[in-house]
């Protein structure tokens, strides 16, 4: 204890400050990155709910090059094709390490082929918060993107131009790093509602001319499709939800990124008002498919961690029963209370899926790195039924084959397979299976499924490794699921 010695000890700047209201704006971002303390060997953290159309990443990265700070550890929710000056940052010598959930393009592409002496780690949405939680991750400045704050940083990402939607991950972000600064689009009267992000949580504000592109969060992975093959995959997904057992008044959801997975929404609409069934919620990346439902009535609520599109985001702002919720009450498996538990059904995509049903998001059939880890082990291992949708062969590569390149979740939490050619129980699922039958749903195994996709494609030439690793899978807990080792060129 110490005595007493003014009201103003450990808040100087309320008699200091020469506009105590406006001391956390900054008139430029390399004068908030110096005040940040932010030096060599520091960890800085990012959010990706912009998607392809963020520019926040590029921007800070660049000027922390430009001030000569090396050794840094990149903790970004995500990373995607826009992020390749990168490349330039790690041969460089500014970033030395990665932690995101996944990458692709030439950022990608270059990791694959060697370019960092350390291996990047991949981690779940869910399994991210549980790395910053445990301390493995520890941020030491992160740097928000939102569309507005007001001048003592209570920020959202509704409202103004940059409209993104969800600020899920970024919460995460501005409740555990030691100095979170704030890129804004515009700056708003106080107090500025709803508060994503909240004044306590913030220490410095930069207004900048642009942070993303809202209308590029809707492209890429959480692209809707046109296509008749995916079209078909989720319609026969949806027969697959409604004979299954889960589908019944009040059950809940979840649709992952690709077009066949979100689409299935699609034809959940005629089978619900059919059995007068309605959703009690919908959980995850939140698209206008599901944005449609609720304002019909078919989903009571939706829990949105990222908005997929900007539907979506704006329906945050308009609808009350479309509630914003942080990764960690989306998927952290060390949290109190992970929204994924609650799950009846979730509908996820794959790059490949083995005779074991393990699934891979995360590597290509030429073992580059080119997917995300996303909230797919998360939803997986909580949902009373997990269902993989995928085409049986892509072009002239198998999805379905002997033994997947990468494993990102094991084939004990996957039920059941959908594809154009058939659909696959796993036999741990025998009471599923015997559901489908009984409704007169046809169903063949999934070594048929292997054979139908190598007699179409032929048996692939296997893929020749160095000994050097480019990647740790790490499983929702932190634990090591797997190793991505550098393809022989």
């Amino acid at each position: 204890m110490q005595p007493y010695a003014g009201p103003h000890t450990i808040t100087p700047h309320l008699v200091h400050s020469t506009n105590r209201k406006a001391r956390k704006l900054y008139d430029d971002l390399k004068t908030a990155i110096e005040a940040s303390g932010l030096q060599d060997g520091m960890t800085v953290s990012f959010h990706h709910s912009f998607r392809g159309g963020d520019k926040t990443i590029n921007l800070v990265m660049d000027l922390i090059a430009e001030m000569g700070l090396k050794n840094l550890t990149l903790a970004s929710s995500s990373l995607s094709d826009v992020h390749a000056p990168l490349v330039e940052h790690i041969r460089s010598g500014v970033v030395s390490k990665i932690y995101t959930s996944g990458l692709r393009g030439e950022l990608a592409e270059e990791i694959s082929r060697g370019l960092m002496e350390e291996p990047i780690h991949i981690h779940s949405h869910g399994g991210r918060v549980h790395l910053v939680e445990s301390g493995e991750v520890e941020i030491d400045v992160a740097f928000l993107a939102v569309s507005t704050s007001d001048e003592f940083g209570n920020a959202n990402a509704v409202n103004g131009r940059a409209r993104c939607g969800s600020l899920g991950y970024a919460q995460i972000d501005a409740q555990h790093a030691k100095h979170t600064i704030l890129l804004t689009e515009q700056i708003v009267d106080y107090p500025n509602q709803p508060a994503s992000i909240p004044q306590d949580c913030v220490d410095a504000i930069v207004q900048v001319s642009s942070v993303g592109d809202a209308s590029k969060i809707g492209g890429g992975a959480t692209r809707m499709t046109n296509n008749p093959r995916e079209l078909l995959i989720a319609r026969r997904a949806a027969e697959v939800i409604e004979y299954s057992g889960y589908f019944y008044d009040g059950f809940s959801m979840q649709t992952g990124s690709g077009g066949a997975s979100l689409a299935v929404t699609r034809f959940l609409e005629e089978k619900m008002q059919r059995n007068k069934i309605k959703a009690s919620f919908a959980l995850g990346g939140i698209t206008s498919t599901m944005v449609d439902l609720h304002e019909k009535g078919f989903i009571e609520t939706l829990l949105d961690v990222q908005s997929f599109d900007a539907n979506a985001a704006d329906s945050l702002a308009r609808n009350a029963r479309h509630i914003e919720i942080s990764a960690n009450q989306y998927a952290n498996p060390s949290s109190k209370g992970a929204a994924v538990e609650k799950l009846d059904v979730v509908i996820l995509s794959a790059l490949e899926i083995d005779t074991e049903f393990n699934v891979n998001v995360i590597t290509g059939s030429d073992g580059v790195i080119r997917g995300a880890s996303g909230g797919h082990s998360d939803t997986a291992a909580s949902a009373n039924l997990t269902i993989i949708v995928a085409p049986l062969v892509r072009g002239r590569i198998p999805t379905v084959v002997n033994s997947v390149l990468n494993i990102v979740t094991p084939g004990s939490q996957i039920d059941v397979l959908v594809t154009d050619h058939g659909i696959a129980v796993n036999p741990n699922r025998t009471e599923v299976a015997q559901r489908l039958e009984k409704e007169g749903v046809p169903l063949v195994t999934i070594e048929q499924l292997q054979q139908r996709a190598q007699l179409l494609t032929g048996e692939p030439r296997p893929i020749r490794y160095t000994d050097k690793v480019v990647g740790i899978v790490r499983y929702r807990d932190g634990s090591v699921i797997d190793v991505i080792k550098q393809v022989k060129e």
